[in-house]
């Protein structure tokens, strides 16, 4: 008769605990990843707007691109559950595009971040333009941020 061969129930026990250890380390880093790629398509959501104020003050000049004229969008509106808003440059100021989670985004494609979530890129309305990332507080002090 042929012994039969397994594993003992302490070896089945260990593995599960390797894998439940493996578990809790990788959930954490897994939402952190995840919050910094929503907040990245915040980023990408002002893509459209951004690309019209460069157009925009590089053919008409600073203080020339308020919404609905010289080629701008006539609203910010949103994109994607995100809410845009603009700031127009008076000359000599800064531009300032603002991505706000709108509630409906909160909910459903940007999960996890919520309402309170913004990323606000700005730059000084002088050729060439260089857009700077600021975040809300939650977002920079937790290391989600783009860069």
């Amino acid at each position: 008769m042929k012994k039969q061969a397994g594993f003992t129930l302490i070896e089945l026990m260990i593995v599960v605990a390797i894998v439940a250890i493996l578990a809790a380390i990788a959930l954490p880093a897994y939402q952190t990843y995840t919050k910094k790629s929503k907040m990245t398509q915040l980023v990408a959501a002002t893509g459209a707007l951004k690309t019209a104020v460069e157009v925009c003050i590089q053919t008409y000049g600073p203080g020339q691109c308020a919404l609905g004229g010289n080629g701008m969008p006539v609203s910010a509106g949103s994109y994607a559950g995100v809410d845009l808003t603009y700031t127009a440059p008076v000359s000599g100021s800064n531009t300032s595009i603002t991505a706000t989670v709108s509630a409906s985004g909160a909910s459903s494609t940007l999960a996890p971040l919520t309402v309170s979530n913004t990323v606000t890129m700005t730059s000084p309305s002088t050729i060439p333009l260089v857009w700077t990332i600021t975040c809300d507080t939650n977002a920079t002090n937790d290391g989600y941020c783009p860069n």
